[in-house]
């Protein structure tokens, strides 16, 4: 998977916008992302659920004020007043097992590669929809003139990458024409190979362009031709 991206690959994909965007009227935009979340709540829901469930497996084995130093003198009152005292130990032995079992698993999930295994396929799909909707307003590509802008976005943590399109295009469009470029951009992240996959993905979306809206006779570049770092 990609690790950097240097000014020379960022060049070469601008170049493959500005060839594409020659032959149409439309606007294609790239955006790459380090991570589109921090995935914070996931590490602390998969935390708090192993510090309720995980010391309840512990109690039918004894969990006892005896396990954890500092909590038990080694002493036991023979007489029922004990009894009050024992509870309690108790129940800050339970309580510091929850917390130390809380504070484990939100570590060891906040490890990249555990936080992706651990992290749901839809959650991550659901966030970099997100970051590539939020990319592409920001980026004003839903306020060129035609409404024929493209953003075409890739996300190195989730190794996820969007496709998105104005209304526009859009609605002229087949469905398999985007699923075609975000594979190819896909396949070209896999690879290591973000140009490739970038270029490729480009041109597909530039022919589609090019067919429903061929360029203008004032063909201004409303967007710049560059790949975003985010």
């Amino acid at each position: 998977m990609v690790k950097s991206v240097t000014p020379e690959i960022a060049e070469r994909i601008g170049a493959a916008i500005a060839a594409a965007e020659a032959k149409t009227s439309g606007e294609i935009f790239c955006v790459l992302a380090q991570r589109t979340s921090s995935y914070r709540d996931v590490s602390l829901a998969w935390a708090a659920a192993a510090a309720l469930i995980l010391p309840l497996a512990l109690l039918p084995f004894g969990l006892n004020p005896t396990w954890l130093p500092g909590l038990s003198g080694g002493w036991q009152a023979a007489h029922l007043a004990a009894g009050e005292a024992t509870m309690g130990a108790a129940i800050a032995a339970y309580a510091l097992s929850q917390a130390i079992v809380f504070a484990a698993v939100f570590l060891l999930t906040s490890v990249p590669l555990v936080r992706r295994w651990v992290t749901p396929r839809a959650i991550r799909r659901s966030r970099v929809r997100q970051a590539a909707l939020h990319q592409f307003l920001a980026h004003g590509l839903h306020v060129t003139e035609a409404r024929t802008g493209v953003l075409i976005f890739a996300a190195l943590a989730e190794h996820q990458v969007e496709v998105i399109a104005d209304e526009a295009i859009h609605s002229r469009v087949d469905e398999t024409v985007w699923a075609d470029a975000v594979a190819a951009l896909a396949q070209g992240m896999k690879k290591d190979d973000p140009v490739g996959g970038f270029q490729a993905a480009i041109g597909l979306c530039g022919v589609v362009l090019a067919e429903h809206f061929p360029p203008a006779a004032l063909n201004r570049n409303e967007v710049p031709d560059k790949l975003v770092l985010i």
